[in-house]
């Protein structure tokens, strides 16, 4: 059992880094048996398709950042600074070596559309993720929590695409601006408004009432016959 346990996780940290750093469809299971040493038969014993070993990674992947934040939140006391400490845990991952954009959006782009485990897998980990930061927003006393919540979801997510696309970290310096900007707002139990609200534009106001210029006085037909000097 524990040669397999053992021959399961050779496999799954080959994979790991070669489908994160390349991307999944880049990586075929032969260099996946050249990083990991073992052979291709072993391999499909373990997982009995590459899909089965994508799905596998992204699970180990969900469970290796989920832990990660958590421990890294786990921190701080005041519930503020717990929210605004996932924006400081994602600057240092943007900022080391290892960083290629978010795993789960990147395997979405190349695989969701056609693998039905892969999309799961994803969403999964965006939920679980969303579940979280609404725990988080729950303890700032914010009027919407789960409003809240959402609205950083999305920032992460942003942050993310847009540090791997700029290839900087200071995405997360500004989304963490605007996370305490929305918290501010939220805290001060300022209502955000709900979905049909956002997308709702406001009424259009009347156009100013144009002015009338009074019409020149009418000449006389006396006055137009008198002599001009």
């Amino acid at each position: 059992m524990n040669a397999e346990v053992t021959t399961e996780s050779r496999v799954l940290s080959a994979a790991d880094a070669l489908f994160y750093e390349h991307g999944v469809q880049a990586v075929g299971m032969d260099r996946i048996r050249d990083a990991s040493g073992v052979s291709l038969k072993r391999i499909y014993q373990c997982f009995p398709s590459k899909g089965a070993l994508v799905e596998a990674y992204l699970r180990r992947r969900d469970r290796w950042a989920r832990t990660a934040l958590e421990e890294h939140v786990a921190r701080f006391v005041d519930p503020g600074d717990r929210v605004l400490a996932v924006f400081d845990w994602l600057y240092d991952w943007f900022d080391g070596p290892d960083f290629h954009g978010c795993a789960f959006i990147n395997a979405f782009g190349e695989l969701g559309a056609d693998s039905h485990a892969v999309a799961e897998a994803v969403r999964d980990h965006k939920s679980a993720v969303r579940t979280y930061l609404r725990d988080l927003t729950h303890e700032t006393g914010a009027e919407e929590p789960d409003w809240l919540a959402d609205q950083l979801a999305v920032l992460l997510d942003g942050a993310m695409s847009t540090a791997s696309i700029t290839d900087s970290p200071a995405p997360a310096r500004h989304a963490r601006t605007a996370a305490k900007t929305l918290m501010s707002a939220a805290t001060r139990q300022e209502t955000p408004p709900g979905p049909a609200e956002a997308r709702t534009p406001p009424p259009r106001s009347a156009p100013p009432a144009q002015r009338t210029r009074p019409a020149p006085p009418v000449s006389s037909a006396r006055d137009d016959a008198s002599p001009r000097a």
